[in-house]
């Protein structure tokens, strides 16, 4: 019985096409997925201020801890995500608000 000729490299390479697809690391088990974005400090009430001058801050009250950051402020790198912060860009007009 004869095979076809060249199947058994045309089924080598499916296979390492498909073995490329989803990386596992050792033990087989899938890769953790990053947590979805949360609003444990309420940012999505404040979704309101992207393209407002930052000026109109100053007029409000917001949660203990919420951080105002500017283009060129040095924040801290702990996350935390009952932490609101509010982000200007060098324009002086809010861009994001959200928790970390």
């Amino acid at each position: 019985m004869r095979g076809v000729p060249g199947l058994p490299l045309l089924a080598g390479a499916a296979m390492l096409a498909l073995a490329a697809c989803e990386p596992l690391p050792p033990g087989g088990a899938p890769l953790p997925q990053p947590p979805a974005p949360s609003d444990a400090c309420g940012a999505s009430g404040y979704k309101g201020l992207i393209g407002q001058p930052r000026e109109v801050l100053n007029a409000m009250k917001f949660p203990i801890g919420t951080r105002v950051i500017g283009p060129d402020d040095a924040v801290t790198a702990d996350y935390r995500e009952d932490r609101l912060n509010i982000e200007y860009g060098s324009g002086g007009l809010i861009e994001k608000v959200s928790c970390f």
